[in-house]
């Protein structure tokens, strides 16, 4: 889902960044404690010198995603788009859409600077992983997953090492850790 127009900002380190689109991966490219997810959401937000932090929400099999639910109908249109468009990137205008959905009062999140999860793969990506898991039904997985060809399925990227990355947690209330 791509943005037009003031859909959010985040602000970090005293830096505005604008919430510019946001994707889903299935399963999910990031892990906790070993545990590989059934999704993930991907917030990307760019600043005005061209910075991008992206927040990364995973989720579990269980109930269905509310933010999804109420996109369903435009989901059915987008598969129905792709699979009789010979436009490999078929479109279908949500028009406005609010996203309290996402919001997941997490106290808990890691961050790290890592690169895009697809190509080129660039670095200085600042990434903040949700600590707390949200809830997905496998019917709107298989959803997601319905307008892309075959081979983009599973269209997570695997895990990575850590490269002498460090990675930071956060928990408001233990404050820094």
């Amino acid at each position: 889902m791509n943005y037009d127009g003031n859909a959010g900002v985040l602000k970090l380190n005293g830096k505005n960044y604008t919430l510019i689109q946001m994707h889903w991966h299935s399963p999910s490219e990031h892990h906790l404690d070993g545990l590989q997810y059934a999704a993930e959401l991907h917030l990307v937000h760019k600043s005005v010198d061209g910075e991008v932090t992206v927040i990364a929400v995973l989720y579990q099999y269980g109930h269905p995603d509310p933010l999804l639910t109420k996109i369903q109908s435009k989901l059915e249109k987008l598969v129905k788009e792709a699979h009789s468009s010979t436009n490999k990137q078929a479109q279908v205008a949500l028009g406005a859409i609010t996203t309290k959905e996402i919001r997941k009062h997490s106290r808990k999140y890691y961050r790290y600077v890592g690169s895009f999860s697809t190509p080129p793969c660039t670095e200085g990506v600042i990434w903040h992983i949700l600590g707390k898991v949200k809830s997905i039904s496998k019917e709107q997985v298989a959803e997601l997953k319905a307008p892309l060809i075959w081979e983009c399925k599973s269209n997570s990227r695997p895990v990575q090492p850590l490269n002498g990355r460090q990675i930071e947690m956060y928990d408001d209330e233990m404050n820094h850790a």
